[in-house]
């Protein structure tokens, strides 16, 4: 009778690999870059590069923001979230913010009992570099109550890798929303203004105050040298973090999708979808995407095309998005452009090689 054998998969830390969706966080590694791998002079917040992280500035320097290979050595990571301050702001106003977050949907949630005498204790793990070395900021809010918690960490060596864990207790008071909204968000503050800093940390749960949440962070907007670097974030359930939940680059990619979808081309006239003439003025397109939204997507286009025998039809804006069903990946949308024919079939189809249309339903 032949015996099963089972050997645990190692991390480079030594622990073992755990395949169980413990990481709360999408993206944690920094694998996926749908919308860009690098843009410039960004003053305002939007979600930039790596998927799910969204930047928060608010009059807080000038930033380029990448997709870095510098990563923590031998860790099994390829790449790192990089801020880079190119305008600096030495002196901040009372509510400028900088600040990069990762915000969860309530139903993903319901497992740590918040707001029940059973409230989970939740810890963040992450990979962090920076030449801008003293005391940062990383928080946990609530959404749907209006409550908070921060805990500091110390970059204490300059331009080094260091691995950082912080644990935050379970809260007892505030049930999250079991739906697809956001419930919870994760943030790393990078600098921040008085109306944020000047009360006293609030290091347990407790109704937001703005003073009290960021008490004690550097400002790594106040000079042109100054970088930040992330990778490896995890938040999971427990008082101990364990090794960095790997997942296949695949799987990532479909928790992506989820939330934004970019339809992008290496050539000009590629096809990606069809349409048929409503009238003069109108096409419905239909679309299937790769995975189910979250929500009924806002969609953006950018030298897209309608086609028919030779002839290209500027699309002019994207209207009526109706949804197949709640939960399905099929859309339907109007087109608005000019010398259509009714019932006439056309090709939705990219135009040059940087052509695309995305959809975008982020929290």
């Amino acid at each position: 009778m032949s015996t099963l054998r089972v050997e645990a998969l190692e991390q480079p830390d030594g622990t073992a690999f755990v395949f169980n969706n413990k990481n709360l966080l999408i993206n944690g590694g920094m694998n996926v870059f749908q919308r860009s791998t690098s843009v410039t002079g960004k003053t305002t917040g939007a979600y930039y590069t790596a998927d799910r992280w969204q930047t928060s500035i608010t009059t807080a320097g000038t930033w380029s923001q990448s997709r870095s290979t510098d990563v923590p050595s031998a860790q099994g990571f390829g790449y790192s979230l990089k801020m880079d301050c190119t305008t600096a702001d030495a002196s901040l106003g009372a509510s400028d913010v900088l600040a990069i977050n990762q915000r969860i949907e309530g139903q993903n949630l319901q497992h740590l009992l918040k707001g029940t005498s059973s409230a989970k204790k939740l810890t963040l793990s992450f990979w962090v570099k920076s030449n801008k070395t003293g005391t940062y900021i990383a928080e946990l809010v609530d959404n749907d109550n209006t409550r908070q918690i921060s805990k500091s960490y110390t970059i204490d060596t300059a331009n080094t890798w260091e691995k950082k864990t912080i644990t935050y207790d379970g809260d007892t008071t505030g049930i999250l929303d079991n739906d697809n909204e956001q419930s919870m968000r994760v943030i790393f503050w990078l600098a921040a203004g008085s109306n944020f800093t000047s009360g006293t940390l609030n290091t347990s749960w407790a109704s937001t105050t703005d003073a009290n949440r960021v008490v004690g962070q550097v400002n790594l907007a106040d000079s042109t040298s100054n970088e930040w670097y992330i990778t490896g974030c995890q938040l999971e359930v427990g008082s101990t973090a364990s090794g960095f939940e790997f997942e296949p680059y695949d799987k990532i990619l479909a928790r992506c999708y989820r939330y934004y979808s970019k339809m992008i081309t290496d050539s000009a006239g590629r096809r990606c979808a069809t349409a048929v003439g409503d009238n003069t003025t109108n096409a419905v397109v239909a679309m299937v995407l790769p995975t189910a939204l979250r929500a009924v997507p806002s969609i953006v286009e950018s030298n897209m095309v309608l086609r028919n025998s030779g002839t290209n039809f500027t699309i002019n804006t994207i209207n009526s998005i109706t949804p197949d069903l709640a939960d399905r990946n099929y859309f339907s949308f109007t087109c608005v452009s000019t010398g259509l024919t009714g019932t006439r079939t056309y090709n939705v189809r990219h135009n040059a090689a940087d052509a695309y249309i995305d959809f975008d339903s982020e929290l």
